[in-house]
């Protein structure tokens, strides 16, 4: 299964390599469709393929890690 996600990450999260982590862990395959990250936040939208369980849980530990997750819906290329 494929969704996408829009991703905020807070200005403490912007370095660490959380979507890596993500990956890794549950076994979730990110594509990323567009990112800008400037000193105080990073925006990110992501592809994300795997079991549907497998998204659900990498979408749920990006929650914990603080990072604000939004469905997108249609295109997502500017």
């Amino acid at each position: 299964m494929k969704t996408r996600v829009k991703l905020t990450f807070p200005q403490n999260l912007i370095k660490e390599p959380v979507i890596f982590t993500m990956a890794k862990q549950f076994n979730v395959m990110p594509n990323i469709r567009r990112a800008r990250i400037t000193e105080t936040v990073g925006e990110m939208v992501l592809e994300l393929e795997g079991e549907d369980a497998a998204l659900d849980k990498g979408i749920a530990f990006l929650k914990e890690k603080g990072i604000e997750v939004e469905m997108v819906v249609g295109d997502v290329i500017e």
